[in-house]
């Protein structure tokens, strides 16, 4: 037994699809906005927890070296630094650690 469709009910209309592809859309452009909005907050809080592993790193430093710290800069992708030894993988920022304290004054990011 074969059906076959009778005329004017073969499909979906014009303006059916028109409002699905706008609901589709704006959709879409609320999910992309919320994704990069994260990204941003990601990145910048991947810097802030560098930052801390490093301060961590230069007080383990100093803790070894009878309260010196390290020479500074360090430097961003640097495995020879003075406390690469004391860090699991290389910092993606430059670091200036105040020479009396071994605290970090400035970070400058890429």
């Amino acid at each position: 037994m074969k059906r076959f469709f009778r005329y004017g009910n073969k499909g979906f209309t014009l303006i059916e699809l028109l409002v699905v592809i706008a609901i589709l859309g704006t959709l879409a452009a609320v999910v992309v906005l919320n994704v990069t909005k994260f990204m941003g907050e990601g990145e910048s809080q991947a810097n802030a927890t560098d930052q801390a592993n490093i301060q961590t790193a230069i007080a383990a430093y100093m803790y070894d070296n009878n309260g010196t710290p390290p020479a500074s800069p360090i430097t961003a992708g640097s495995t020879s630094s003075s406390v690469s030894a004391y860090l699991l993988s290389a910092p993606k920022c430059t670091y200036t650690v105040d020479q009396s304290t071994g605290a970090i004054t400035s970070q400058v990011c890429p």
